[in-house]
């Protein structure tokens, strides 16, 4: 992990989320999209076009989304995900309870567990997302060893289920995430919810239409030169 790398994230996330708000003139004038309030005490304006993180004094949670948000009416939602503590945070272990989903329509769904996924048909989906995937490779900068969150591992893989994950403030610990979404899923606002030892983060990320993923796409700004002047050495 760089420091360019974070910085990169970082400075990104001081970039507004841009798609259409209606239809007709206001998406031709390219107004954007405010991101929508947690109701949590929490920072969330690290964003690109498919990755969200969202953070406070206590935790981290980043999230990659692009697999997803190519699969519309399929009942499985897969989350590449990323979570972390905050520097000088005591340890904590992060439960599957601890995680949830929030739709569209206001539902709530828990976590599913290792059974109710495995009775699913998630092979397809799990195969896009080895291509259709961003990096979610980036973490404050107290975490920087890596970590594996096993609530779903690959059936190839030797590793066994758990249900919590051991968190300290040097880890940055990552997995995949799978909720069974009611009727598919559908376009919309959607929240990740991380529930720590203190306090809840609440990751927001949209399914894009067609017409907004175009228009998002035009619509982000360089941030190398940015990423440069930011992180400048004062004189």
């Amino acid at each position: 992990m760089t420091n360019r790398k974070i910085a990169s994230l970082v400075l990104l996330g001081l970039l507004p989320l841009w798609a259409p708000v209606a239809q007709g003139d206001a998406q031709s004038q390219g107004q954007p999209v405010q991101i929508p309030k947690p109701g949590v005490p929490e920072i969330l304006t690290i964003e690109g076009k498919f990755v969200r993180a969202a953070y406070n004094n206590e935790g981290y949670a980043i999230l990659g989304y692009q697999a997803s948000n190519r699969s519309i009416g399929e009942e499985w939602m897969l989350l590449e995900v990323g979570i972390a503590l905050r520097d000088g945070v005591p340890d904590h272990t992060l439960v599957r309870g601890a995680l949830s989903l929030d739709l569209p329509d206001g539902q709530t769904l828990p976590l599913p567990s290792i059974t109710e996924h495995r009775t699913g048909n998630t092979t397809a989906l799990q195969n896009r997302a080895k291509v259709q995937r961003d990096s979610i490779n980036y973490f404050p900068p107290n975490a920087s060893r890596p970590c594996a969150m096993v609530f779903f591992p690959d059936l190839t893989s030797r590793a066994l289920p758990r249900d919590d994950v051991f968190l300290d403030d040097q880890l940055a610990c990552v997995g995949r995430l799978f909720f069974k979404i009611p009727g598919g899923i559908a376009y919309g606002q959607y929240w990740l919810n991380v529930k720590f030892a203190k306090g809840v983060i609440k990751v927001p990320f949209r399914i894009l239409t067609e017409e907004e993923e175009k228009f998002l796409s035009k619509n982000f700004r360089a941030i190398d030169r940015q990423v440069e002047e930011a992180f400048k050495k004062k004189s």
